[in-house]
Order: C-alpha cells, then sequence, then structure tokens
C-alpha cells in the first residue's frame, strides 16, 4: 500500500515538474533545470551520508567500544538480510536515531547517546529495526530522486520569477506568475507526503525485522515525548535533516498534517498496535 501511495506521488511530482517546465521555461528550461538538479544532488547522494555524520558530531562505533549496541545492530540486520552497516553514536541528550548512506553496501545507522541512556533495549532495537528498514527500501535513493524534482521545480520557478518564464503559454503571465509562486509549494507537499509514506513503511518492515511491533510502538511514545522537552541543538542549527531522524527533533515543526516531514506519532503508535493484534509481533532476537 505504502509503496503504491509512494509511486503515485512520485509520478505527481514527475507530471508537475513537467508542466511546470512547459509554463515557465519552454523545453530548453526544464531540461537545464533537470540536468543541475540531477548533477548537485547527485553529488548529495554519494556525499550526503559524510556530509550529515559530520554534521551531528558521530562518533563511529565497533564491537568494542560499544559492545551492545554493536551485537544488537548485527543481529537486526542478518535478520533484515542485510550487510552490517556502520554504527555511530551521537553526543544528544535528545533521544532519537538516523539512517544514512547511498545504498544497503554503504550505509550507516546513528543513534544518539539519549536514545542508548534513556530506552531500554527492547525499545532501541525497534528503532534500530526502523532505520535499517529506510536502508532495506533504499528511502535515501527515493528522496533523492524526489530532491532532485522539487529542487528542479525551485528553480524553474525562479527562472520564471526573474526571467518572465515562458509567455506563449496558454496562461501568459499570469499563469507564469502563479506557477512560479505555486509550484515550489505544490513540490514541497508531495514530497513531504513521500516522506511520510516512507516513515509508515520504515515502521512496518522494522516490526518484521525486529519481530516485535510494541518495542517500537513502545519507542516512538517515549521519543515523541521526550523530544518536545530535550534540545537537540546540532538538529535546530540544521533543519533540512529533520526528516531523516525518526521522530522530528525540532520543536518548531509544523503542525499542519500537509507540513509535516513525519506521520502523527499517534497514528503509528496505532498502526503497530494493529500489526501486533494482527499476528505481526513473532520472536524478538532477545525473547
Amino acid at each position: 500500500m505504502n509503496h503504491t501511495r509512494t509511486f503515485m506521488l512520485m509520478a505527481a511530482m514527475t507530471a508537475l515538474f513537467l508542466g511546470v517546465g512547459y509554463l515557465l521555461g519552454g523545453t530548453g528550461g526544464m531540461l537545464f533545470a533537470l540536468v543541475f538538479a540531477v548533477a548537485t544532488n547527485g553529488f548529495a547522494y554519494w556525499n550526503s551520508d559524510k556530509m550529515v555524520l559530520r554534521m551531528y558530531g558521530a562518533r563511529q562505533v565497533d564491537a568494542a567500544s560499544a559492545p551492545g549496541l554493536h551485537r544488537m545492530v548485527e543481529t537486526l540486520a542478518e535478520n533484515a538480510g542485510l550487510p552490517m552497516p556502520a554504527v555511530y553514536i551521537v553526543d544528544s541528550d535528545q533521544p532519537n536515531a538516523f539512517a544514512t548512506g547511498r545504498n544497503p553496501d554503504n550505509a550507516a545507522v546513528a543513534v544518539t547517546h539519549g536514545l542508548m541512556s534513556r530506552l531500554t533495549d527492547e525499545e532501541v532495537a525497534g528503532v534500530v529495526a526502523h532505520e535499517l528498514a529506510h536502508i532495506k527500501n533504499r528511502d535515501t535513493l527515493t528522496m533523492t530522486v524526489t530532491a532532485t524534482i522539487a529542487g528542479a521545480i525551485s528553480m524553474l520557478a525562479t527562472f520564471g520569477m526573474f526571467f518572465g518564464g515562458n509567455r506563449n503559454n496558454p496562461l501568459g503571465i499570469v499563469g507564469v506568475i502563479l506557477v512560479a509562486i505555486l509550484a515550489p509549494l505544490a513540490a514541497s507537499l508531495v514530497q513531504m507526503a513521500i516522506s511520510r509514506a516512507r516513515e509508515y513503511e520504515a515502521d512496518r518492515v522494522g516490526a518484521e525485522i525486529c519481530g516485535r511491533p510494541l518495542w517500537l510502538a513502545s519507542a516512538l511514545e517515549k521519543i515523541e515525548r521526550m523530544a518536545q522537552g530535550i534540545d537537540n541543538q546540532r538538529a535546530e542549527g540544521n533543519p533540512a535533516t529533520a526528516h531523516m531522524f525518526i521522530i522530528n527533533p525540532l520543536h518548531a515543526h509544523a503542525v499542519d498534517g500537509l507540513f509535516r516531514t513525519h506521520p502523527k506519532t499517534a497514528e503509528r503508535i496505532a498502526r503497530l498496535r494493529a500489526l501486533a493484534g494482527e499476528g505481526g509481533g513473532g520472536q524478538g532476537p532477545w525473547g
């Protein structure tokens, strides 16, 4: 269901790009914007993992420096049929986590110190399984493609505002102005909807990986509550990375559902509890 929703949203994003490209830049402007967006996002795709980990001061750990966490990630990665990712700890008291990397062979899972100290081992396992699900589902690639198209649309909008766009389009100059204003907003809304769909899917697959949906449900409930009262200063200074975390780490994130990078936590928890009730909770690796 979430895969179908993601496909339909990406198709809508592509259709939006083609329509906006014709109205604002014509064929030439559309191709220029796409090439530029592909180049910039391609660079980000290959280098974003190192950049984000450095941005958050993440420290890589191994079996000697963090034996419990390393063993947990190793066991869950094996459950998921994934290569062992690199494991990092972020020095933040706010419980949270994220995954990065361009593919399963070049992936990393990062958890905060607060996650390790404030949640039970079972809850941490649920969170790690969720992040491994993002890696398994190749969500980094999905969001990079989405960002490429959204970036190209924003470029076309800027082009239209500064240079007048393609005035020979059926809507004339009024159409150019309206599209230049509304297109980036529409692209952002679709991009956020795709992000929310990928979170739901990572919850479902993560529950399968760890075998206990209620572990992840309990973790989400705690992280949501604690994130509202504990600052993550690095995230506040880099809000563009907020979508990477399992729970939005920002205190000032939008409350309108359309503008959320994450689904409502209560809905995620309800789905996980329903999954557990349907027999989706098997024997966990430490059960």
